[in-house]
């Protein structure tokens, strides 16, 4: 029996375990731009761009004050929060830089163009905005070609302006 999910079917949204909530509260909503919609008690809330009731959840239930998770250990590698124009990820790496937290990586993968940081508890965190399907690289055989180039971070942030 074979399955294949439907083309329509999205990821709704990432729930995280964090260590403080204000402070992972404070990090999502200032320097990711998200929005609060829900507190849940005092272990969790529900955060979301354009009013949806959440992309992110964050919880303390088993976590509150919590180490980072040391690596080489399993677990989650990124959230990746998508933009839909080259401009809007521009403005989104701006407030990122502006607000102090270092970049950990940033790469130009053909299909998209990608920025990494980590929230305060380490969670990996990808910026990125995909370029049109018509222009992504693929070889001779029509298969992607995805890669890992360097990214026009000068040329990005100037549309940031």
């Amino acid at each position: 029996m074979s399955y294949t999910a439907d083309p329509g079917m999205g990821i709704g949204h990432v729930h995280l375990k964090v260590s403080d909530l204000d402070r992972s509260i404070a990090f999502y909503r200032d320097v990711i731009g998200l929005e609060v919609q829900q507190r849940y008690g005092p272990g969790a809330a529900f955060l979301s761009a354009g009013g949806y009731h959440h992309h992110l959840g964050l919880n303390t239930w088993e976590s509150r004050g919590g180490m980072r998770p040391p690596r080489g250990t399993t677990g989650l590698y990124h959230v990746a929060f998508l933009f839909p124009t080259r401009e809007a990820l521009a403005k989104a790496v701006a407030q990122v830089a502006a607000a102090g937290v270092p970049l950990v990586g940033a790469a130009d993968h053909g299909v998209s163009e990608a920025v990494y940081l980590e929230d305060p508890d380490g969670n990996g965190i990808e910026l990125y905005r995909d370029r049109p399907q018509a222009e992504w690289p693929r070889d001779a055989e029509g298969n992607l070609e995805m890669g890992n180039a360097p990214l026009d971070m000068a040329g990005l942030l100037a549309l940031a302006a």
